[in-house]
């Protein structure tokens, strides 16, 4: 009987598929096609401290191996997330629950943290510094080490949860940034956002979408995502939860050779519903297929 259980900043988990943040709302959406509870946890909706309607449309635009989206972390603020959101999770979802964060300020990021510190149901905090869709904010903390280190400081300051902080690829050195949040205190790392990209029509011949550039994700991000997880893990002591172009069984145990504790798996969800319970279903079979007994022993093992 092979094990699949991880352990994420000292949170037991029964495996470590986790849909990322933006691709499964706030999971009581897609507890109506199964029981979300097989999932290692789950990362909520990019949770701001205003409510956010988000950038204007089109802002989703199809590519080959992948998708293109400047959403721009629409959302119903904190306040809302904590009255009704997380009440209605609950109902459905019986672990811990991973709160992504963002913000426009350092000052929003931490209080957004502390204000969802309190509530139980959260077992991490994943701060967003690396969100490229959003105009004065989000990405702008995550493209230097001084600026994710003062988030990082500010958060752990106002909170008990462990806190990972989600880095951007859009960057030179993705490395300096991870050590910086290391030694800023981040008990985690989690990699990678999207990277910056755009399609523009061919009949108007302008950006089909709105915002002109959104984050590319999918499949043909994952060999980016896997050397910098690779990178991050030689570099750093804390657990990294990895992801980018993730949809198989077998890509999870590769991003976890690279170093990943964890691993998220986000567009696959929105071109397959049923995604994230395929991929824990078909683990055995992958683990005994390459001769794996327990996950936990694999986190790193290409190096």
């Amino acid at each position: 009987m092979v094990n699949t259980k991880v352990e994420l900043c000292g949170i037991t988990m029964d495996n470590p598929v986790v849909p990322a943040s933006g691709t499964f709302g706030f999971g009581y959406e897609f507890a109506e096609l199964y029981d979300i509870n097989c999932l290692g946890t789950f990362s909520f909706k990019g949770t701001t401290k205003e409510p956010r309607f988000g950038n204007p449309t089109p802002r989703i635009a199809e590519c080959e191996m992948g998708m293109i989206n400047a959403v721009g972390l629409q959302n119903p603020g904190v306040d809302a997330v904590i009255s009704t959101e997380l009440p209605k999770l609950k109902a459905c979802f019986n672990k811990p629950v991973m709160a992504n964060v963002s913000g426009f300020s350092v000052e929003d990021y931490a209080y957004t943290c502390e204000r969802l510190d309190s509530c139980e149901q959260i077992g991490w905090f994943e701060v967003n510094v690396s969100c490229p869709n959003v105009h004065g904010g989000g990405m702008s903390f995550g493209t230097s080490p001084e600026a994710a280190a003062e988030v990082t400081k500010a958060v752990k300051g106002v909170t008990t949860k462990p806190v990972i902080i989600k880095l951007s690829p859009n960057v030179t050195d993705i490395v300096s940034i991870a050590k910086a949040c290391e030694e800023a205190g981040a008990d985690g790392i989690s990699m990678i956002n999207t990277l910056l990209g755009m399609r523009i029509d061919l009949k108007t011949k302008k950006p089909v979408i709105a915002n002109k550039m959104g984050g590319f994700s999918g499949p043909a991000i994952k060999p980016v995502a896997l050397r910098m997880v690779y990178q991050v893990f030689e570099a750093v002591e804390i657990p990294i939860v990895g992801m980018g172009g993730i949809s198989s069984a077998e890509d999870v145990i590769e991003m976890m050779l690279a170093g990943a504790t964890a691993v998220e798996v986000g567009a696959a969800n929105l071109v397959d519903p049923f995604a994230c319970r395929d991929i824990i279903n078909d683990l055995p079979r992958v683990m005994e297929k390459y001769g794996i007994n327990s996950l936990k022993d694999i986190i790193g093992g290409a190096h």
